[in-house]
């Protein structure tokens, strides 16, 4: 399967301030990958970087082949790309902004703007201007579908969305990418989304990469286990095989990518009193916080 997207040891700063260095992204042909991080992991400076809006340091993103910074009028016309702000003509109504984009664009299939305007039930006549956020980024995104782009770069996919329409809109989202064979390189802030949505997660934390690969791989193979330690001054955190260790008084919450044998033995055979000890089962978002650490 080839590459849509390969960033090869891209390194940014702002100022002093190192946002990351020789960072290695791939993104292959008709999967989706969820781009997960803190605040000022990084996330928007890789979605500027990959639009040509940013111009990293050093190394470089290719899109379909293209450097990112010079990409040709035709490669440009393959990409949808949603970032915040969403829609600039507010004063225009559903049907005329979607009458208005489509002159821009001669590959324009309306299909997709009409089902996702059906599923949000707003009527052809309403003004932007009186919708929410969550609805405006949806007419947003409805615009990038009928553009029938073959990359769709999703910054915030599903910011001001209630739940129910969070969850409406991304079963929609995934349909129609594995139904027409598009990519999606994608960043959301609601965790839970991005379970639901993703083939692959890349999860980023200061200055580098703690996780690639296929989601179903990492929520397998990475590892949430409790106990209770009948001596608090027992330190596991230096231990190579602990990813990441909370703890409060004698509680013990200890992420690995280690089995649950591995573990159990390592106590015993060092001695380390515990109790209660049972592997946790997770959900994304617990997992991404257990790598990247609740603070």
């Amino acid at each position: 399967m080839n590459n849509v997207i390969e960033c090869r040891n891209l390194t940014h700063y702002y100022g002093k301030k190192m946002v990351y260095e020789n960072l290695n992204i791939h993104v292959m042909d008709g999967s989706i990958l969820g781009l997960l991080g803190k605040n000022g992991a990084g996330k928007t400076t890789t979605i500027n970087i990959l639009n040509g809006f940013l111009q990293p340091r050093s190394g470089e993103c290719l899109i379909y082949g293209e450097n990112s910074q010079h990409l040709t009028p035709a490669t440009k016309a393959r990409i949808g790309f949603l970032i915040e702000g969403h829609i600039q003509y507010t004063f225009m109504n559903i049907h005329q902004i979607e009458k208005f984009y489509s002159g821009f664009y001669p590959n324009w299939k309306p299909a997709p703007y009409w089902e996702l305007m059906s599923k949000l039930k707003v009527s052809p006549t309403q003004k932007i201007s009186t919708m929410s956020c969550g609805q405006r980024s949806q007419v947003a995104l409805g615009l990038i579908l009928a553009q029938n782009p073959d990359l769709l770069i999703l910054d915030d996919f599903s910011m001001g969305l209630d739940p129910g329409y969070r969850r409406l809109f991304i079963d929609y989202l995934r349909e129609y990418a594995k139904s027409e064979n598009k990519t999606i390189f994608t960043t959301s802030h609601i965790i839970q989304d991005m379970e639901r949505l993703i083939d692959d997660v890349l999860i980023m934390d200061y200055n580098r990469v703690l996780a690639q690969c296929p989601i179903s791989e990492f929520m397998t193979t990475f590892k949430r286990f409790d106990f209770e330690l009948e001596n608090d001054q027992v330190n596991l955190k230096k231990e190579p095989f602990v990813r990441n260790l909370e703890m409060v008084k004698n509680k013990v919450e200890l992420y690995t990518y280690e089995s649950k044998e591995f573990v159990q033995k390592f106590l015993e055979n060092n001695s380390v009193g515990h109790k209660g000890f049972k592997q946790v089962k997770m959900e994304l978002e617990d997992a991404f916080i257990g790598l990247t650490g609740k603070y």
